[in-house]
């Protein structure tokens, strides 16, 4: 994708550090100017002209590329009015891509964190929090990055790994090469992957600590480290995969985190 963003208005510079939220810090980008991916995120379409319905053909999902060291520069999307949740605390959160990364647009990126954050068999099930995605320039509870594994390495702080996912403060930090190519033996689709990874490195923000596969054969909890290992577990990216709070013994397992960084 272009390094910046056009549509229907201008590209605007920010300052590196955005407002934050009284209540909680927020952390600023790993370095670089920020920049806003232009386009209304609760738009409604227009209604199509009268004529003859045209069949679109499915949607193919499109390789992810990314350098290993990105700029530091980040695209942040336009926030929504939708709320996911009922009742509970409200979290608000932005969402920033950092523009090295091909493949997928912001839009699309914002799109299916919104979805994957506002499924009923995620964290807003249980009545204890709601969640909504919310623009550069307003105060935010927490800010999720889809950073270059480099990127990564500044905005979890501790030992630069380069392979896994993190939480930092206030800072959810997806790794681009986790999101493009998962993990070899997960046993699962990408698009499940991609729940998980998110849905788990939220729940660090939410304050849950790393839990235990319960019994081979059974779904492993969401705040397992299914990255590294599910340990006789089989997939699950979900809290509440049944409309149920569903969890593990707490713990976490010493699995080695593989070489490299693809």
């Amino acid at each position: 994708m272009p390094k910046t963003v056009s549509r229907a208005a201008a590209v605007a510079v920010l300052v590196l550090a955005v407002a934050g939220c009284e209540r909680q810090p927020v952390a600023a980008p790993a370095a670089g100017p920020v920049v806003t991916a232009i386009g209304d995120a609760t738009s409604i379409p227009p209604p199509p002209a009268e004529r003859e319905p045209v069949t679109q053909p499915a949607p193919v999902e499109v390789a992810v590329t990314f350098p290993q060291t990105g700029s530091g520069q980040w695209m942040f999307t336009p926030g929504s009015d939708e709320v996911a949740g009922a009742r509970g605390r409200l979290m608000r959160y932005r969402i920033a891509m950092e523009t090295d990364i091909d493949g997928v647009g912001p839009a699309e990126f914002a799109a299916r964190i919104r979805a994957i954050l506002g499924d009923p068999r995620g964290w807003t099930a249980g009545g204890q929090w709601r969640l909504q995605h919310v623009g550069p320039d307003e105060p935010a509870d927490f800010t999720i990055y889809l950073a270059t594994p480099s990127s990564r390495n500044k905005l979890c702080g501790g030992t630069p790994d380069g392979y896994t996912s993190c939480r930092n403060g206030s800072n959810v930090v997806l790794n681009v090469a986790r999101w493009a190519n998962a993990v070899p033996n997960y046993g699962a689709s990408l698009e499940v992957y991609r729940q998980y990874m998110v849905t788990h490195e939220t729940g660090h923000r939410l304050g849950r600590g790393h839990e235990l596969c319960p019994g081979p054969g059974r779904p492993a909890p969401v705040m397992e480290q299914q990255t590294l290992g599910l340990h006789g577990c089989v997939p699950n990216p979900w809290p509440f995969p049944d409309g149920r709070a569903y969890a593990g013994p707490p713990g976490e397992y010493d699995d080695p985190i593989p070489a490299g960084t693809s």
